[in-house]
């Protein structure tokens, strides 16, 4: 698999040109989940309008995988997972859920877990057949022995973060995007990688 830098690289190189939109683009996010939040840390009927807006963290996901692809961020398509929304909400809800029971246990297992998950948005988004346990599932299966290695990528990131730490939070709004789409670089790859390992067994098997 290509190292670590060689992802950021592409991420990087991506996002040329589109830091303001992306920018902006998370902090839509941020205003949209916080601020609900916030409301519903007074008003217990927000949190639930929290949890239905679930499918905008698909769409932020889907945002920089088009972007990694396409070489252009599209704001709207920060909302594309309410066109899809019984499925999206719906495996998304299940995502949520097995991540807070896993950390409820430990730690360790929960972020572990959480790893498993990880290719879960960028399935629901080439596979539109897949949902709910079908969608994590083939999550798990994608990402065994590869856990560590996208833990890594996200540890790589660490300078970048303690930096947005001095600017009171506000380079967060282009950090994100830049880790968003160095995981969809890493899922490009990790999709190339077990497709060919497939056609070389299958070639094998024709032998």
């Amino acid at each position: 698999m290509k190292l670590n830098s060689e992802l950021r690289r592409e991420a990087s190189d991506a996002l040329t040109g589109q830091w303001g939109i992306a920018a902006v683009t998370s902090l839509v996010l941020f205003l949209l989940m916080e601020g609900i939040n916030w409301g519903g840390s007074r008003f217990f009927p927000l949190r639930i309008i929290w949890l239905l807006l679930l499918p905008a963290f698909y769409g932020y996901a889907i945002v920089f995988l088009d972007l990694l692809r396409e070489k252009e961020v599209r704001f709207q398509t920060l909302f594309d997972g309410f066109r899809d929304y019984g499925r999206i909400w719906g495996t998304m809800l299940l995502v949520s859920l097995y991540k807070f029971l896993w950390l409820l246990l430990l730690i360790v297992p929960g972020i572990i877990k959480s790893y498993s998950y990880s290719m879960t948005f960028f399935l629901l988004k080439d596979e539109p057949e897949l949902k709910y346990n079908a969608a994590i599932e083939k999550s798990m299966k994608m990402m065994s022995g590869y856990k560590m290695k996208l833990f890594l990528l996200d540890l790589s990131f660490i300078g970048w973060a303690i930096l947005c730490l001095l600017t009171l939070g506000l380079g967060f709004l282009f950090l994100s995007p830049y880790v968003a789409t160095a995981h969809a670089a890493f899922y490009e790859e990790l999709k190339e990688i077990q497709t060919q390992e497939v056609l070389n067994v299958d070639e094998k098997a024709t032998e």
